[in-house]
């Protein structure tokens, strides 16, 4: 069964300001963004969403990042196609996640998404409302970089509880992050923090540190929209192939880069926490 063929035409969309609840069955909703592509967001928003369960929680991981679907691989889910109960679509299941990503409706991993932006986010609210995901204490969101339409809709759509900006330290990450910011900040969506990705590079000979993009872009964007550092994430090859193994290194690795997301994690579920609560399992 095609998504497409079952998608929906047309949709009664909201209101940033007054969004509708398509997700009830998600306690918390958590938007990952970033300005640009290859700041490494969805292997920030990967390990966050495994970090979370890793505590206990029940966590959904909507990969929404249309014409760049990587989840699948970061996930070891790459194989993975859409699997249907009646009319309801069961997701997929990794590292303590259930998982959905537009990856899994194409016939081959090279299938371009070529879709116009009614169809693509009438598909990203087809794979919130369609799919059996359960009761969920955080639903987490790899949204696409930038400020286009799919941000919009899910702005419109969910009822989100804060969003992550992903950023990498040098000015041509950071100057396209301030644009993301801005979109989130205007439309009164909170935002939770932001995570310097590559931010510095261990020698492994001497254990000198080195920041071969620059130094505190995070840091600045932080103090200039009064958002809180989450923290900074190493350049480090571990992460490179764990991720490339689609085994994440918060669930697989034990050295310091594990240690950076896991205390990421812990941030960004105490800003949470007070207002948060379990769902009863």
């Amino acid at each position: 069964m095609s998504l497409i063929q079952i998608g929906k035409p047309s949709l009664d969309y909201g209101h940033s300001a007054r969004p509708h609840d398509r997700a009830p069955f998600a306690r918390n909703i958590l938007l990952f963004t970033s300005g640009k592509g290859g700041v490494g967001k969805s292997t920030v928003a990967v390990n966050m969403a495994v970090a979370l369960a890793q505590k206990g929680l029940a966590v959904g991981l909507l990969d929404a990042d249309v014409y760049g679907p990587s989840v699948p691989r970061l996930l070891q889910l790459h194989d993975e196609q859409l699997h249907w109960h009646g009319d309801r679509i069961i997701p997929a299941e990794n590292f303590g996640l259930k998982v959905m990503s537009v990856g899994f409706t194409t016939p081959e991993k090279d299938t371009p998404l070529a879709w116009r932006s009614s169809v693509a986010t009438s598909a990203i609210v087809q794979l919130i409302e369609d799919v059996e995901w359960g009761s969920l204490d955080v639903l987490v969101v790899d949204l696409p970089p930038g400020t286009g339409d799919v941000q919009l809709t899910m702005a419109q759509e969910l009822r989100v509880s804060g969003a992550v900006v992903v950023t990498t330290p040098q000015q041509v990450a950071t100057d396209d992050v301030r644009r993301s910011l801005r979109m989130l900040l205007d439309m009164q969506i909170p935002v939770l923090g932001i995570v310097e990705n590559m931010s510095y590079f261990v020698a492994p000979d001497s254990g000198t540190v080195h920041r071969p993009f620059g130094e505190g872009g995070g840091a600045a964007l932080a103090a200039d929209y009064s958002v809180p550092l989450l923290g900074e994430i190493p350049l480090s090859s571990v992460i490179r192939e764990a991720s490339d193994a689609g085994t994440p290194v918060v669930a697989t690795g034990d050295g310091r880069e594990r240690a950076a997301f896991l205390a990421i994690a812990e941030r960004l579920w105490g800003s949470l926490r007070p207002a948060a609560g379990t769902h009863p399992r």
